[in-house]
């Protein structure tokens, strides 16, 4: 019985391969998001830690500089926080289209893959035939010579 071959079969090769650097892109993309997540909660918790000395420079002798410096220094970190929210809504996106590429991709395999199957399906069937028929040959070979 001669071995399967798929004549696709580079195709199907080249799909998995694409999956795999697609996977990849999308584990960067992931990380990155995390990153950027992660700077923004520091950049949040930079600015709570400067409302907490606001209220204690309130609560101490007022001093109209310092109140000043830290009433700036919250302003920028909210800026600092608007950008990063920003940042954030990137990496989102090119998170999101990393995902699709992905979805895709694996749509394509996929599909490599079903026609690989049918392909299976059809060289069995047809070697099964094949076989059937050397059977009934043989048969009435055998059975002609019988006779």
């Amino acid at each position: 019985m001669p071995k399967f071959r798929y004549r696709m079969q580079s195709i199907l090769d080249i799909k998995i391969k694409l999956e795999e650097q697609a996977r990849n892109e999308f584990a960067q993309a992931q990380a990155a998001l995390l990153e950027q997540e992660e700077i923004k909660q520091r950049l949040l918790e930079q600015k709570a830690a400067y409302e907490e000395e606001a209220k204690r420079l309130r609560s101490d002798i007022l001093s109209v500089r310092e109140l000043k410096e830290n009433k700036n220094a919250i302003e920028a970190m909210k800026d600092k926080i608007r950008l990063q929210d920003i940042e954030v809504i990137k990496a989102t996106n090119f998170l999101e289209s990393k995902r699709e590429a992905l979805s895709k991709v694996m749509q394509e395999r996929k599909m490599h893959e079903k026609l690989r199957e049918k392909a299976l399906e059809e060289y069995f069937e047809e070697e099964k035939a094949s076989e059937t028929k050397s059977i009934d040959e043989i048969t009435s070979y055998s059975y002609g010579r019988k006779g």
